[in-house]
């Protein structure tokens, strides 16, 4: 069974930081590329980060570049999301997928920055 089981989203104020994990089960991780993309409300889905299924050399949208960081660990079958300089606007339901041809998603983690 595929599952991709993403954690680490909450409350924090402008300028914070959150670590977003997304743990993946039931494929090959070694093989997919691994994007996050979030969904703030009333707006479309939009791509955050993307990494290759070796890990190297990170895709940004240019709305985080400077500020995110996606790392991910074949070993663990885990992606990571370090988010830095947080702001009002980065908060949004972030989700995690899989992807070789045909896509996984997982269920998504809230990110809220308020003050």
């Amino acid at each position: 069974q595929v599952q991709l089981v993403e954690s680490g989203g909450g409350l924090v104020q402008p300028g914070g930081s959150l670590r977003l994990s997304c743990a993946a089960s039931g494929f090959t991780f070694y093989y997919y590329w691994m994007t996050w993309y979030r969904q703030a409300p009333g707006k479309e889905r939009e791509l955050v980060a993307s990494i290759s299924p070796a890990g190297g050399s990170p895709d940004y949208a240019d709305f985080v570049k400077g500020r995110f960081t996606l790392t991910r660990d074949n070993a663990k079958n885990t992606v990571y999301l370090q988010m830095n300089s947080l702001k009002f606007e980065d908060t949004a339901a972030y989700y995690c997928n899989a992807r070789r041809g045909a896509g996984y998603w997982g269920q998504g983690t809230q990110v809220t920055v308020s003050s």
